[in-house]
């Protein structure tokens, strides 16, 4: 009879168990495998980002490495507001991917007259089933995301990683 093998499965926690890296949602945020690193080291930094265009001026999100109005890959960082209002709100209760606590809340975001993003649709923890409604106040959370090993030219190093979305604020 054929002896079994123990495999070991390399890759983000999701739930109980784990799952291979090609389904991890969460970005690599290292400099070798992403362009846009700087809105990963500015959420560390607990700053909320986007790309400008210097050419044209059109601020886009999520951030980019070239404007999608003009083409233009002459861009700067600009600081979003860490504090939005909901508009609308939907929460997954069942069936939510793998990774995702229930309930999922994604919620329509509006950062009012004269930010530079007025509008972003966008997950919402550390928040109830119903707790959440239109016209409340949400705020910027950065979170850690599981680090994830990477083969870099001669060398492997473990690549920590931040994630955002946003909270009620509390009052």
């Amino acid at each position: 009879m054929a002896e079994l093998k123990v495999v070991q499965v390399v890759g983000t926690p999701a739930l109980e168990g784990k799952y291979i890296g090609e389904m991890d949602q969460w970005p690599l945020e290292c400099s070798e495998f992403n362009r846009i690193y700087p809105f990963y080291d500015n959420l560390r930094a607990g700053r909320f980002t986007t790309t400008k265009c210097k050419q044209c001026g059109h601020i886009g999100f999520p951030p980019g490495v070239i404007c999608t109005q003009c083409w233009s890959d002459d861009l700067e960082w600009v600081d979003l507001p860490k504090k939005a209002k909901v508009v609308a709100v939907t929460e997954t209760l069942a069936g939510a991917p793998s990774g995702f606590d229930l309930p999922l809340i994604l919620a329509w975001l509006n950062f009012g007259e004269g930010a530079p993003l007025r509008h972003l649709l966008t997950r919402v923890i550390n928040c109830k089933e119903g707790q959440l409604k239109e016209g409340d106040e949400v705020q910027l959370v950065v979170f850690e995301v599981a680090a994830h090993p990477m083969d870099t030219k001669k060398e492997s190093k473990i690549c920590e990683r931040v994630y955002y979305a946003f909270e009620p604020v509390k009052n």
